[in-house]
């Protein structure tokens, strides 16, 4: 599984100058013509892997009402601007050429490895079986997490530490990646409403496959892991199979 990652780490939030927020000149030789609020969406739309009313409030609802806009400029860029209303996430992706062929890219692929993988997978089937029950926002556990990972060790498995470290290496990148929503508590978190049309069902079908592939034979899939596939709750048609 490859995800699309942005040129800069920088949190556009920690950038901030006194501006007039309602002109589009806001310094000498200025030829752009949105606004700041406009460019501050924009800029974050650039620099993180997505937005969510939930992480993003200000951008969201700039990107609400100026969706039309923030589109064009990401299209300028080669970008495809994918808006889920109903879970209120946005975010972008390499726009396909109907040619076949590829188009300039200021993103770059970059893959998950296996231990991030399994950590999605349960991620989309913990938020999935918490929202069917009822749950407005639904929490998960480190180890929890750390403990699924370790289910799909081989038996022959030698390296326990190792591969230990390696999980709680994953569940960290997750939730550096904005997946995992910090809830105050260093072994708890909440899972983001944008897993699902991140990760949508077809990217989901794949990675489980590759798992079972890479994955010895000694190592059956969990149960749940079928319930990942529910066809009763599809994913977005407009889901990001790469972001």
């Amino acid at each position: 599984m490859t995800v699309e990652t942005e040129p800069g780490t920088t949190d556009v939030d920690e950038v901030e100058v006194g501006v007039d927020e309602e002109s589009v000149s806001l310094f000498e030789g200025d030829e752009g013509g949105l606004a700041f609020a406009q460019r501050h969406a924009l800029v974050t739309l650039l620099k993180q892997r997505f937005i969510s009313a939930r992480t993003h409030p200000r951008d969201w609802r700039v990107l609400v009402e100026h969706e039309r806009v923030l589109r064009s400029r990401l299209n300028d860029l080669f970008l495809d601007l994918q808006v889920d209303r109903v879970r209120e996430v946005a975010w972008k992706r390499q726009a396909s050429s109907e040619t076949g062929g590829r188009f300039p890219t200021i993103l770059y692929d970059a893959a998950w490895s296996r231990e991030e993988t399994l950590v999605l997978v349960h991620l989309r089937d913990r938020l999935r079986a918490g929202l069917a029950g009822g749950d407005a926002r639904v929490f998960i556990d480190r180890e929890d997490l750390v403990a699924y990972v370790a289910s799909f060790r081989p038996l022959h498995a030698t390296d326990v530490a190792g591969d230990e470290k390696r999980a709680r290496n994953a569940v960290a990148s997750v939730a550096k990646a904005g997946l995992l929503i910090d809830v105050g508590s260093d072994e708890r978190f909440e899972i983001s409403d944008a897993v699902e049309p991140l990760i949508p069902l077809e990217l989901l079908q794949e990675l489980l496959a590759a798992l079972q592939a890479a994955t010895s034979s000694d190592v059956p899939v969990p149960d749940d892991a079928a319930d990942l596939f529910d066809e009763d709750q599809p994913a977005s048609d407009d889901a990001a199979g790469e972001q």
